[in-house]
């Protein structure tokens, strides 16, 4: 059921929302969490280090979903790629990119639903972005090397997250830039409990995610940065899904 939520109409238009609705269309109460908005954009502004990205640089943008990060990217280095595996998530990011809005909508309650419009913003250079289908696991040969590498929500999603990791040196640049951002969600539909970077028990020393990152990456990357990012996704107009992302920044070295 997990495995293909990804591809379903439900996901594409919450993530749609997510990534591009106005504060007003996600969050129509005053007293909610307002500070949890705009996730994709803030983890760019609050944990890549802008005075740290060289001239013409180039940002891969990992599980990117509908793309407003990858976007975000492009105000920053003049190449950015996302890949993300959905299918659903990638046509629509391609639209995006090619025609800088979609029409969607998104449920009110039960069948009732609001017609809206996701927009790229009008100052970024789509030209600067591409987008393509993709196992964050395997990626394809010829990809180059990168001096920004981002992975929201990706982590603990995958069914081996540590062969993605395992993959990363090699793509990103002496000096270069990792940002890992995960509320840390380990479960068993996405990922084999054995494959958990934290919060399993067992025989092995009790360790959480932050642990396992720092084993894996060690010593290609040195830990930067560390912040607790919230963020909201909402179901419908009374269900909403507040969550905490650990953030990370890893400079390669």
């Amino acid at each position: 059921m997990h495995e293909d939520f990804y591809e379903t109409n439900k996901a594409l238009s919450e993530y749609l929302l997510f990534h591009y609705g106005n504060p007003e269309e996600i969050l129509p109460w005053d007293f909610g969490p307002s500070n949890a908005l705009n996730y994709p954009i803030r983890c760019i502004t609050e944990c890549i280090d802008t005075n740290n990205i060289p001239n013409n640089a180039r940002a891969l943008d990992l599980g990117c979903a509908v793309g407003r990060s990858t976007f975000e990217l492009a105000r920053h280095c003049t190449e950015s790629i996302g890949i993300d595996l959905s299918d659903s998530f990638i046509n629509a990011a391609i639209e995006l990119q090619h025609n800088g809005k979609i029409d969607y909508s998104f449920i009110i309650e039960g069948e009732f639903d609001q017609a809206a419009v996701a927009k790229v913003p009008s100052e970024i250079d789509r030209s600067r972005v591409s987008f393509e289908q993709g196992d964050a696991m395997f990626l394809r040969n010829g990809l180059g090397k990168f001096n920004i590498v981002l992975m929201i929500n990706l982590i603990d999603r995958l069914p081996c997250p540590k062969k993605c990791l395992e993959q990363l040196a090699s793509l990103i640049c002496t000096g270069g830039q990792l940002i890992i951002a995960s509320p840390c969600t380990w479960l068993e539909d996405y990922t084999p409990k054995t494959e958990w970077l934290g919060g399993r028990k067992g025989n092995d020393q009790p360790c959480q995610t932050l642990d396992k990152l720092q084993e894996t990456l060690d010593p290609a990357f040195e830990l930067s940065g560390k912040w607790d990012i919230p963020f909201l996704i909402r179901e419908h107009s009374r269900k909403y899904q507040w969550s905490v992302a650990m953030a990370t920044r890893w400079a390669r070295r």
